[in-house]
């Protein structure tokens, strides 16, 4: 407990991944959330559509307005998004607190309607995903943010099979991305205080 209460206290003193300093929503996200193994199927869910909502983005501008997301679209219920049609597009469309941009709106409906249906069958969309890493995180050691990929041959693979069941915007960076956010690989480099813990 000390030693928690310790580096919780000295923060500033911490080793972190470069890309997470200077802003300290960036900082708190990298800190609490990034690379932590979810298997939650609903925060999951929620992660699918803000990763998709990045796409030629930086995920700060898409960490900002989570909250906003969260909002405009009823709590990111899978249940309730599915069901929207063009009002609530245009009601989406007209609101700053997301990105307003058409198709990535219709995106988040199409793919809650996937992932409604792949709940619904003999296996849950969190143990579809992780299965691909036999259910433990895959832990790299990058030493600099130059060593880690915007793609693997897994991502390649599980965008492909993500693709065929109905997902959009959901390419290998995209994959990889959310692979990395949800904990699916461990790319905290190797002198980051997160990388242990």
């Amino acid at each position: 407990m000390y030693n928690l209460f310790m580096a919780e206290a000295h923060s500033e003193d911490l080793i972190r991944c470069p890309w997470c300093l200077g802003d300290d929503d960036y900082t708190h996200y990298h800190d609490k959330e990034w690379g932590r193994p979810l298997k939650n199927n609903r925060k999951l869910f929620e992660l699918l559509v803000l990763e998709g909502a990045q796409a030629g983005l930086s995920w700060l501008t898409i960490l900002k307005r989570r909250n906003g997301y969260r909002e405009v679209f009823d709590g990111m219920d899978p249940e309730k998004i599915a069901r929207y049609g063009d009002k609530d597009i245009e009601r989406c469309m007209g609101d700053a607190r997301i990105i307003r941009n058409r198709r990535k709106i219709q995106s988040a409906i199409e793919n809650s309607k996937v992932f409604l249906e792949m709940m619904e069958g003999p296996v849950s969309f969190s143990k579809w995903l992780w299965n691909w890493v036999d259910g433990e995180p895959i832990i790299h050691h990058y030493k600099t943010m130059k060593e880690v990929p915007a793609t693997t041959e897994l991502s390649d693979r599980i965008a492909k099979e993500m693709k065929k069941k109905g997902f959009s915007f959901v390419g290998s960076t995209i994959v990889y991305a959310y692979m990395q956010s949800a904990g699916l690989v461990n790319d905290h480099l190797v002198d980051c205080f997160r990388r242990q813990s």
